[in-house]
């Protein structure tokens, strides 16, 4: 039987012949979305809307009344609007005692991402700050409305790639969307109701290229005179350490005076990027040695409270050196500048590749790598590749015994009584 329109009440309803074969609809002509469906030997009171979000139709939310003799047409029709005021309101009918689809909202989502997520596992704080700039300054707009809307509208994420790669280009765009799309994947194991599909897929990705910034080991005659002419003393003793290491800048701005053994010439680094278990420790060369006891002699000089918890000591709100960032006129290469420095300083030095893996902690491909043990190469094998690093260093200045920047990069003079007598012997 073909379905109807009808005006429905309790005899129009009655009257319906029972379908013949499968089922059809008589719907109301006074209440749109409220029908009965009559099948071979029941006839079921349902309602259905169009389910509404954000200017989204999702889709079409149908519910069951009940059986027209177990309730009234009248009945029915009530619960049908109570359905249908349900579904305006954006709700699906018959689910209020539940959470909204999709009610949390970004600001939550992202507190439990970094406390249940990265705190819990050890990000460095360096990495949590990242994830909270984006969040809460390029997302700021976004903080208290609900996730879901991100996942039913994927465009206003597309959209605001585009809008942070003109504000503020690409490599801070792609690292904003990163930061949402992880957030939104740990929000949605909680939250099954939100869209399956995350938004950052919507996103067309701006291209990355590798910054070449290294030096070679001519250049590094030049960085070194240039490093040398800097006003602040702590400053270049860090900026030079930077190049000796290999180090993450931000690993090194938070070394405590704890973290050096001048016994066993290392440096300890508890968190770096990727949190506590990939703690290392840096070996020290004879050169590196040096920078690190003039560094000791120079905050006990010119930071003396400081100085007694950090290596790089400063007037700053957290007692320790900020911003590493020189004027290009002044200091031609910082920051990671001088890591990928040091990756092709290593080059030149002929350290194998391994081995700078180990080195710089970076993870140690294939299988077979992994069953090394950095820490039985640590203070032999490993340190002697970081002599021969430092140098490739030391020489690029030439044969200029009585050169300055010859004469800085030896002297340790006066040292703190904290430097221990066997260390400076090692290093001289």
């Amino acid at each position: 039987m073909p379905n109807q329109s009808l005006s429905l009440n309790d005899k129009v309803v009655a009257r319906l012949a029972y379908a013949e074969a499968g089922q059809y609809s008589a719907r109301d002509t006074e209440l749109k979305g409220f029908f009965v469906k009559v099948g071979k030997r029941s006839k079921t009171f349902f309602v259905e809307g169009e389910f509404w979000r954000d200017g989204v139709r999702e889709l079409r939310a149908m519910t069951k009344l009940g059986e027209f003799g177990d309730i009234s047409t009248r009945d029915a029709r009530s619960k049908a609007k109570e359905a249908l005021g349900s579904i305006a309101r954006g709700q699906r009918p018959g689910d209020d005692a539940k959470p909204k689809r999709g009610a949390v909202t970004l600001r939550e989502a992202w507190d439990k991402y970094r406390d249940a997520h990265m705190v819990r596992k050890g990000r460095s704080p360096g990495t949590i700050a990242n994830y909270k700039d984006h969040v809460e300054r390029l997302f700021k707009d976004w903080l208290d409305q609900p996730l879901g809307r991100l996942g039913r509208q994927p465009a206003l994420v597309s959209q605001r790639h585009e809008k942070i790669t003109a504000e503020h280009g690409p490599y801070m765009a792609n690292g904003a969307m990163r930061s949402l799309r992880a957030i939104y994947n740990h929000a949605y194991r909680s939250n099954p109701d939100l869209p399956p599909v995350n938004p950052v897929t919507a996103v067309d990705w701006n291209k990355e290229h590798r910054r070449d910034t290294g030096m070679s080991d001519r250049a590094a005659g030049k960085w070194l005179e240039e490093a040398y002419a800097l006003d602040n003393p702590i400053r270049r003793e860090y900026h030079l350490l930077l190049l000796l290491s290999g180090s993450r800048p931000t690993a090194l701005k938070t070394v405590r005076i704890e973290h050096v053994d001048l016994r066993r010439r290392i440096i300890h680094i508890p968190k770096p990027k990727g949190g506590e278990i990939k703690a290392f420790d840096i070996p020290l060369s004879r050169a590196m040695v040096r920078c690190v006891v003039r560094t000791l002699r120079l905050g006990r000089t010119l930071h003396p409270e400081q100085a007694l918890a950090w290596l790089f000591p400063a007037d700053s709100a957290s007692g320790h050196l900020v911003e590493h960032k020189e004027d290009r006129s002044d200091l031609s290469k910082w920051g990671n500048d001088l890591r990928q420095s040091y990756r092709t300083l290593a080059q030149i030095a002929q350290v194998p590749d391994l081995d700078i893996h180990l080195l710089m902690n970076h993870s140690l491909p294939g299988v077979n790598a992994g069953y090394i043990t950095r820490g039985a190469l640590l203070e032999g094998h490993l340190r002697a590749q970081q002599e021969r690093i430092s140098k490739v260093v030391e020489e690029s200045i030439g044969k200029k015994g009585n050169h300055p920047v010859a004469m800085w990069l030896r002297s340790m003079k006066v040292v703190p009584e904290v430097v221990l007598t066997d260390a400076i012997q090692l290093a001289a």
